[in-house]
């Protein structure tokens, strides 16, 4: 068969969770109010935030921006499954899930981005809080956000670059519920040695830069908690960082959770359920993380909800 450059009229397949027909209307009716949940939870978040002067500091406005990232990278890949699930229907377009890779990496960057600007802003919130508002001031949150999304979407551009020059020989089978990189060079005709190189470099800066600036933020964090005298202290200023950190470990051990799945198990199952955990699950429990750990938060909802009363 003659290899040829796939268009827009070619189509991937989807394969998803299941092939089981009766399982569809099942996962349809998991998956949907858990999609709802997340984009009304991270809603709330910037809605309360916005709202409550009280909460105008870099913490919460990067906050606002996290769940943005979060509402953006499930939409990206969620939606496109409850329509496939509510017509019975596994196809995407090659432009489709072109589309789809660039936005994936796009939010998914920027959601690791943005927990390690979030580190940033509690280390120098712990370790030098005489300074912090001369160091975190509005141009400098402005900029580590901004940098935060050129850098996501220099990563974006370059993965949709490398898979739009892979060549596919016929209509593929994608055994997962999204597009990604990896399995689209998994399933390409043509030589993929440098984009699996590309994948691979690409994964250990933009995952082990912000990993390494995350550890680096708590090891000082720890530092200082540990000078502290009294058990009360460290306690009262370890707590501060309690729900950065939770959302830091959901975030990171999911995603890690489907590269060894993948890695130990031959099934690509086993990777494809795991990544509803980082898809759906994280970005759904991080406003429950923040809210219900965050005092000033929790005053914030409440007076929300007042007022709306």
């Amino acid at each position: 068969m003659e290899v040829q450059n796939l268009t827009c009229v070619w189509e991937f397949l989807l394969l998803g969770l299941s092939m089981d027909p009766a399982l569809q209307p099942l996962l349809f009716v998991l998956f949907l109010p858990m999609y709802l949940v997340m984009v009304l939870g991270n809603l709330l978040i910037i809605l309360t935030v916005s709202s409550d002067s009280q909460l105008h500091s870099p913490m919460y406005y990067f906050l606002c921006n996290l769940s943005l990232a979060d509402i953006g990278f499930s939409t990206t890949t969620i939606t496109k499954m409850l329509v496939n699930l509510q017509t019975h229907s596994k196809s995407i377009t090659y432009a489709c899930c072109l589309t789809q890779v660039s936005f994936v990496y796009l939010f998914g960057c920027l959601d690791s981005l943005l927990l390690t600007v979030m580190a940033y802003d509690q280390l120098v919130a712990i370790c030098y809080p005489l300074h912090y508002s001369v160091i975190i001031n509005t141009r400098l949150c402005s900029l580590l956000v901004l940098g935060s999304l050129l850098i996501s979407l220099v990563e974006s551009k370059l993965h949709c670059l490398m898979v739009s020059q892979l060549r596919f020989c016929t209509i593929m089978e994608i055994p997962h519920f999204f597009c990604d990189a990896p399995q689209l060079v998994h399933l390409a005709c043509s030589n993929t040695t440098s984009s699996n190189v590309l994948i691979y470099v690409i994964g250990v800066i933009i995952g082990g830069v912000p990993v390494s600036g995350i550890l680096y933020s708590y090891a000082q964090i720890l530092s200082s908690i540990l000078c502290i005298p009294s058990k009360d202290g460290r306690y009262k200023v370890f707590s501060t960082c309690g729900s950065h950190l939770s959302v830091v470990c959901l975030f990171y051990g999911t995603g890690l959770g489907v590269y060894l799945s993948a890695a130990v198990s031959s099934s690509p199952k086993n990777g494809t359920v795991a990544s509803v955990m980082y898809t759906m699950v994280t970005p759904m429990l991080n406003p429950f993380i923040y809210s219900l750990r965050n005092r000033d938060m929790k005053r914030a909802l409440w007076r929300l909800f007042r007022g709306i009363a």
